[in-house]
């Protein structure tokens, strides 16, 4: 107590200047005290001195009075500081307000706000008390964001329940290129199990009566195994231990879910029929066209396997092997995967665009047929093709009937493929076109433009998508007389209008391309 008491001396001495400011009708000063998780000893000095200087101490509390802010300062609190009890109207959504849970809310904010505000124009100094940090989650940013426009006002930090839980259970957070997620338990539970899956370390707050959705979405997003329980950090009754051995009733609302970091944390010894393949799309190009599912699905695995172009758009993830390979070798890559998989391993085998269209998903199922294979799971996650990727660069070409067929000969002859390009044009289908063309393969283009131009007008608008979402991304649209094989490449994906599709060059300098949802009578 020695040190305390010190301390408050000295925060007393330091207070003279804000009460002569308040005796002579000054403005006040407005502060929002960060206080830490709950142990008073993880106060900062600076939040000390500013209790020390302030003439009112305000704190939030439940109806019941009791305010777990002002017990962590309580050694601070003098008997000459006026003290604000900030009591909440309703602590849960239930309530007679005529504007519901938000609005009774709003209203108690701006009763506060205009009782401090009373304090400041009187030229007192105000310490907001705030559990954790003021800004972060806190009940202090609703006096802020009323009153730091019109007051002097200072936010003083405090160590977060992030920090606090992470201490405890004594393991690191994040670490390297790890990302953090902070996620309140509040969240609708299919938003919470995406979130979880597509991110490598994670917080859950504000658990208490949300906790059995959260521990769903733990498990549905394949998390909980890894996850943390942690309770009243730093406080008494600190409790901590796995979150799947937590009882859903013995849990309040200041207790977190923690998935640690992933980087030197053991994980399971490969078991013979363990393990499983999933097939997974990153769509035509970077992280920014991978879902929530296949981020998840990529970070769970034990082995990725994949052509090589497509691995590099995964993160490389510590104590995760890596199997690239040659284009032309799919077969063996699926057969390779699902060997990895009977012996226990999670596997992702990595494919452009969607994985069941012109990919790996067909070659993996083929495989997996096999007998050998026949108890190994396997999975298909879809990813965004080149074709809808394409489509929504230019506009919505796709936005009626359309076919898909993909140019490439060598796994099916020519002969079929004329066959099903007159077929769509007959048909009035818009026609997207896989694999047009490469450095061993540069007739079928104008083949293609030739018997389509039996069928279509000359006009019809054709979109040329080369690398899209990449960084030498070109979209463009020509009439489909002018299309130039020697301007396609393996990069690039056709979409060829039907007689319906639109093109319209906007005054910005732009061109958007759709195709009516409405067909008109014949």
């Amino acid at each position: 107590m020695t040190g305390t008491v010190a301390a408050n001396e000295n925060a007393a001495h330091a207070s003279a200047p804000a009460r002569a400011e308040a005796a002579t009708g000054g403005t006040g000063r407005l502060y929002g005290v960060g206080l830490g998780p709950g142990d008073p000893e993880l106060m900062t000095l600076r939040a000390v001195r500013a209790i020390a200087e302030a003439d009112v101490i305000a704190f939030h509390s439940a109806r019941h009075g009791r305010s777990i802010a002002r017990s962590i300062a309580a050694a601070h609190i003098r008997p000459d500081h006026v003290e604000e009890p900030l009591v909440y109207p309703v602590t849960t959504e239930t309530t007679d307000h005529p504007g519901g849970y938000r609005g009774a809310l709003e209203d108690f904010y701006a009763e506060a706000a205009a009782r401090l505000a009373v304090h400041l124009d009187a030229g007192r100094t105000v310490a907001v008390l705030a559990e954790g940090d003021p800004l972060f989650y806190g009940s202090y940013m609703h006096m802020h964001k009323r009153l730091a426009d019109r007051y002097p006002a200072e936010v003083i930090p405090g160590v977060t329940s992030v920090s606090a839980a992470a201490a405890r259970l004594g393991t690191p957070l994040v670490e390297g290129e790890e990302i953090l997620t902070i996620l309140p338990g509040t969240l609708p539970e299919e938003e919470l199990t995406a979130r979880l899956a597509s991110t490598d370390s994670a917080v859950v707050m504000k658990l208490g009566r949300t906790f059995p959705a959260v521990r769903r979405a733990f498990e549905a997003s394949g998390r909980l195994p890894e996850a943390r329980y942690v309770e009243r950090a730093t406080m008494a009754g600190e409790r901590t231990g796995r979150l799947a051995e937590v009882e859903a009733g013995s849990v309040p609302y200041f207790a977190v879910a923690v998935v640690p970091s992933r980087i030197d944390a053991p994980r399971p010894e490969p078991e013979p029929g363990s393990g499983e393949v999933v097939v997974v799309g990153t769509g035509p190009a970077g992280p920014l066209w991978l879902t929530p599912e296949t981020r998840g699905a990529l970070a769970a695995a034990d082995a990725v396997v994949g052509y090589t172009t497509y691995l590099d758009r995964v993160p490389v993830r510590p104590g995760q092997a890596r199997h690239g390979s040659d284009n032309k070798v799919e077969a063996e890559r699926a057969e390779f995967a699902l060997d990895l998989a009977r012996r226990g391993h999670r596997v992702a085998v990595v494919s452009g665009g969607d994985p069941g269209v012109f990919a790996m998903a067909t070659a993996v199922l083929e495989a997996a047929s096999q007998p050998e294979f026949a108890d190994v799971p396997v999975r298909v996650l879809p990813g965004v093709t080149a074709a809808n990727a394409a489509a929504a660069r230019a506009g919505a070409p796709l936005g009626h009937d359309y076919a898909t067929i993909s140019l490439s000969d060598r796994l099916k002859p020519w002969e079929v493929i004329a066959g099903r390009l007159r077929a769509a044009a007959t048909a009035d289908l818009v026609i997207a076109l896989y694999n047009p063309g490469s450095k061993s393969r540069t007739w079928q283009v104008g083949k293609a433009r030739d018997l389509l131009l039996e069928h279509r007008s000359p006009d019809t608008p054709v979109v040329l998508g080369r690398d899209v979402g990449g960084p030498t991304e070109s979209v463009r649209t020509v009439r489909l007389a002018d299309l130039d094989p020697a301007e396609v490449d393996m990069r690039t994906l056709l979409i060829i209008g039907s007689s319906q599709t639109r093109r319209v060059d906007r005054p910005d300098g732009g061109r958007l391309v759709w195709t009516p949802r409405r067909y008109p009578e014949a």
